[in-house]
């Protein structure tokens, strides 16, 4: 198997040994997005929609560098340090994923890297 590690710059570069994404196998696996605007490089405080927003863009991003769309996604992870914004970030999450939605879960942390609100990392196929 061989490992074929994505990169762009339209997504946050990655602050440790990793890769923005992997694809192996016609599968794409994206690491977990934060929101942080890579124009700016920095992290979207506050707003947990404006927060989602960014990670999906993010994901996204990095998708269309591998060749891929929003509607190749197959599985999702949400993270969040509130599930209490739920609603908030399934809001975000119906602008960017239509039916047949990708299988998902969402998961309350009790931390994120750099005291973000949200991480979202997704799988592709491609």
């Amino acid at each position: 198997m061989q490992l074929n590690p994505v990169f762009t710059d339209r997504a946050p570069v990655p602050v440790g040994p990793y890769s923005q994404a992997v694809s192996a196998n016609g599968f794409l696996f994206i690491s977990g997005q934060l929101p942080i605007n890579p124009l700016k490089n920095e992290m979207i405080e506050g707003d947990i929609s404006e927060a989602t927003r960014q990670c999906l863009k993010n994901i996204k991003a990095i998708l269309n560098a591998s060749g891929a769309e929003l509607h190749h996604v197959v599985k999702v992870t949400v993270y969040t340090v509130k599930i209490s914004k739920f609603a908030q970030i399934n809001e975000v999450y119906r602008e960017f994923f239509h039916e047949p939605y990708p299988a998902r879960a969402v998961v309350e942390v009790s931390a994120l890297p750099g005291k973000a609100q949200v991480e979202i990392e997704a799988v592709a196929a491609v």
